[in-house]
């Protein structure tokens, strides 16, 4: 019995939930999405949007296709002020043009539950992380992108700064990549690089406006799914 096509035909029409221990996938992708109180709703969508159409992408689909197993594993995670709750999707297999496009639909219409408040980086970088070592899955490369417009609120009793989100996710081999937003602060993508990423070949690309925020993630996926050689190739 062909038991792994079977699963992976059910990955294409369903959240992927716990079916096996540890799966093995090539990538495993938290897709960091900013609600905080400078993103108003129109901006909220064109972010998520933005998702759906790189992933629709043909060039994205053949790097996710080309990897070593073929397959990897993604989830979108909604961050605003760092004590309010982070909004954690089901996780995704993602290995061909049907399960992609479940991923997508799934994207574009993701409702915002979490609105306003500061920016609180650190803490999604830590929920992110998280989020990739409690799951099903596998992967050989563990990454959080953080998408944002803005950099870290003020620290008070009750936060968790860009430094610990990177210490925590270093602690457990999780990449943190960026993409800047650059409507409000033209020097964000300094701040990122400098105070954000962290992990083997981590980097930041940047948008200058909502609106230029799929091609930045389209060109984003490129470079969290190709494997071989890292980066060389690619804008």
């Amino acid at each position: 019995m062909r038991i792994l096509p079977l699963l992976l035909l059910f990955a294409a029409l369903v959240p992927w939930r716990a079916l096996a221990d540890a799966y093995p996938v090539d990538v495993e992708l938290v897709l960091a999405i900013d609600a905080s109180g400078s993103v108003d709703d129109a901006e909220y969508a064109l972010q998520l949007e933005g998702v759906a159409a790189a992933f629709r992408d043909p060039e994205v689909q053949a790097a996710i296709a080309k990897g070593p197993l073929g397959r990897s594993a993604v989830a979108l995670l909604i961050w605003s002020e760092n004590n309010r709750p982070k909004d954690l999707s089901a996780w995704y297999l993602v290995s061909d043009a049907a399960s992609v496009e479940a991923f997508a639909n799934v994207a574009e219409s993701w409702p915002r539950r979490i609105a306003n408040g500061g920016t609180g980086i650190g803490k999604a970088m830590q929920a992110g992380a998280r989020a990739l070592t409690e799951n099903a899955f596998g992967g050989s490369r563990l990454v959080v992108d953080i998408s944002g417009d803005g950099r870290e609120t003020p620290p008070s009793d009750w936060s968790l700064g860009p430094s610990e989100g990177r210490a925590y996710a270093q602690a457990r081999g999780v990449v943190i990549n960026a993409l800047a937003i650059l409507t409000d602060d033209p020097e964000l993508d300094a701040y990122f690089r400098k105070e954000v990423i962290v992990g083997q070949d981590a980097f930041v690309l940047s948008a200058d406006s909502y609106e230029s925020f799929a091609q930045a993630m389209r060109i984003k996926l490129l470079r969290e799914f190709q494997t071989e050689p890292r980066l060389s190739s690619l804008p």
